[in-house]
């Protein structure tokens, strides 16, 4: 499996937007929220209650080298708890250096991987082929020729995988 990173809101200003201001006026974000609550129960996922989205960029380039560094799947769990469990500011460099020690990764290297975006073209390159396939949504599982888009049953997954 080959995990690529996809500019979800990518123009959100480094201290985030409100969900309000994210969503403009649209009538079912609390309905996301629940539907969001519901998938995290049913797969006993962290949750906290978010009032904010924040710009990933920074940390899909930090996982691209935590990536070369051998601990994507550690770095990813992280991000997740950080953002959706502790609701903290994925964008900035002191949480996302903090990421990267608590998974035994030099925090030092990291601010210095951020500091220089290191990492940037993997990045440009994994948001041009999103671009390319059409992605507008995550999650997005490509296989073969096929897509299955979102938080879906195991079913759906079982179905794509043997068609």
């Amino acid at each position: 499996m080959r995990y690529r990173v996809f500019p979800l809101h990518p123009d959100t200003p480094e201290n985030g937007l409100s969900l309000e201001q994210l969503f403009g006026g649209r009538r079912d974000v609390e309905a996301m929220l629940t539907r969001l609550r519901e998938v995290a129960h049913e797969l006993k996922l962290p949750l906290g209650e978010r009032t904010h989205t924040y710009n990933s960029r920074a940390a899909q380039e930090l996982g691209k080298w935590a990536e070369q560094q051998g601990k994507l799947e550690e770095f990813m769990d992280a991000v997740y708890r950080a953002y959706f469990a502790k609701v903290q500011n994925i964008s900035s460099p002191e949480v996302l250096s903090n990421i990267a020690a608590g998974i035994d990764l030099d925090a030092d290297e990291a601010r210095r991987v951020m500091a220089e975006n290191s990492f940037a073209a993997k990045v440009d390159a994994d948001w041009r082929r999103s671009r390319e396939l059409g992605i507008r949504a995550v999650p997005t599982l490509l296989y073969n020729t096929r897509a299955l888009v979102g938080f879906r049953p195991y079913e759906d997954f079982r179905k794509l995988m043997q068609n």
